[in-house]
């Protein structure tokens, strides 16, 4: 699915064959997942294949290395220009982006000296699907941001992340919404979230959540189009009186909620805010803001 004998990888300062590629079995991050990445897509535009938001993404990588104590060497210049040539060595247009920073040979639980950097990059759709989403409420928390730094998207974390999905599917649910370590709402197992009540928009501040690029960006097209969005904390319950629902990440795009629990929201999805932000974003992504559609 990710990759086949053709597929090309930038791993060291090298372009190699996927197949090809090897690591070593004691570096950190495969020990106890001191490691940093991101998500990131491109899109096949009018002008061209367009990395969207290189420099948030490249500059988010550097921030979460930093904060976790790894080596990293490369510029944000020097990662986007790698990666259009990875994207081209491959290919592709409209391609997900995976950066992986390995923190180096280290059995202590101190960060390593060194690193090793792999970019991956293959055809993926929305990592969610396009359906409106069946949402369980987890009973595991979003991690504590005194126990890590939740900001950065640290490969151990993630493990909150597949237990909670986890739970969710097997109970028969698409996704699994987490609340913070005060109950408040803070966002899916891989996605921001915002409700829509009384022609208004509410999320989850930052501080106990990933602040989501694809999240500022939804912020950015409100202030133009005029749509008041409010952060602030909110429990279950208000969400549970929600008009609509929807959930925003660079995997996921935008993707409505059709219930949280047993609560069914009442909108319809192609009259909500949700709705007409998700078409807005795929004109941003693609370069067509200028030229878009009435809605």
């Amino acid at each position: 699915m990710y990759y086949n004998d053709k597929t090309v990888i930038f791993y060291n300062g090298q372009f190699v064959k996927a197949n090809n590629a090897s690591m070593g079995l004691y570096n950190q991050t495969l020990h106890y997942g001191n490691g940093v990445f991101e998500g990131i897509r491109a899109y096949a535009t009018e002008q061209g294949t367009r990395i969207f938001k290189p420099q948030a993404h490249f500059e988010r990588l550097q921030f979460g290395a930093e904060v976790m104590g790894i080596e990293f060497k490369y510029s944000v210049e020097e990662l986007t220009a790698i990666t259009y040539e990875l994207l081209q060595k491959n290919n592709l247009s409209n391609a997900y982006i995976r950066p992986l920073v390995i923190s180096g040979v280290n059995m202590g639980v101190f960060s390593a000296k060194d690193s090793d950097l792999v970019i991956q990059c293959w055809e993926w759709g929305k990592l969610m699907g396009s359906k409106l989403l069946r949402v369980k409420t987890s009973t595991f928390q979003r991690p504590n941001p005194k126990s890590c730094v939740v900001e950065a998207k640290v490969t151990g974390h993630y493990i909150n992340s597949i237990l909670a999905s986890n739970e969710a599917k097997k109970e028969g649910f698409d996704e699994a919404l987490l609340l913070d370590m005060n109950d408040n709402v803070a966002e899916c197992s891989g996605a921001n979230i915002f409700m829509e009540k009384d022609g208004k928009l509410i999320t989850p501040p930052k501080g106990h959540i990933m602040a989501g690029i694809t999240r500022t960006t939804i912020i950015e097209l409100c202030q133009q189009e005029g749509i008041e969005v409010v952060e602030r904390d909110f429990k279950i319950e208000e969400l549970k009186t929600a008009d609509s629902a929807f959930f925003t990440g660079t995997a996921a795009e935008v993707v409505g909620l059709a219930s949280i629990d047993s609560y069914t929201f009442p909108q319809i999805w192609e009259q909500s805010l949700g709705y007409r932000l998700m078409k807005l974003y795929k004109q941003e992504v693609l370069g067509l803001r200028n030229k878009r559609a009435v809605y």
